[in-house]
């Protein structure tokens, strides 16, 4: 017998939480690093709006961040990259998923499309993050900033397409925080490549 559309959506709800759950429990299970990293990394992230995240998410990199601003940055937007793409695929599954209203469809598609186009947007910025433009350094940062900009830009669309009272009250908060995450961890790598640039540019 086949399962109603609600049945459908519920096991799909399940199966986000448990990966948001897993991808947590795997992050805070990383080794410990040294105190010296890691202290680096509590000090650069209170530029952050969101610094317990920031450490809590870049605390297990400490021994490749060490105490490089340039690598803080990079790893911050690798992070964010990453979580795009989990969430990305998560929300293309909730799309195909029965049992959702018109509207609730309709946002959906939008924000796989936005949060498609934030993914390119982030690899592009740590792409260009990797190059060594000393005598153009203040271009390439304005590249990464505008790109990372525009991703977070991207992702705040998608969580305000979801803002709508009559869309499912499980849906609407389960991309919302979804896409919460997202955005703050890219806010945070806007907020560590600004701080990089600041202290880089030369004088």
């Amino acid at each position: 017998m086949k399962g109603s559309p609600f049945s459908h959506a519920l096991t799909l709800l399940i199966f986000i939480q448990f990966a948001t759950y897993m991808n947590t429990y795997c992050s805070a299970a990383r080794p410990v690093q040294s105190e010296t990293n890691t202290q680096f990394i509590k000090t650069s992230c209170r530029v952050t709006t969101y610094p317990d995240l920031c450490i809590t998410t870049l605390s297990g990199y400490a021994t490749k961040i060490q105490a490089s601003p340039k690598l803080l940055a990079s790893t911050a937007l690798s992070v964010a990259l990453k979580t795009a793409l989990a969430t990305s695929t998560t929300m293309t599954k909730l799309s195909k998923s029965q049992g959702l209203n018109p509207r609730e469809a309709a946002a959906l598609y939008d924000c796989v499309d936005q949060l498609r186009d934030a993914v390119d947007e982030l690899q592009n910025s740590i792409s260009e993050m990797g190059r060594n433009e000393r005598s153009n350094f203040a271009l390439q940062m304005n590249n990464v900033q505008t790109w990372v900009s525009a991703a977070l830009t991207n992702e705040d669309t998608c969580m305000d397409g979801f803002s709508r009272k009559s869309m499912n009250g499980n849906v609407k908060a389960t991309v919302r925080r979804q896409i919460s995450n997202v955005a703050h961890l890219t806010s945070n790598g806007l907020a560590l490549v600004n701080s990089y640039a600041s202290i880089t540019s030369p004088k």
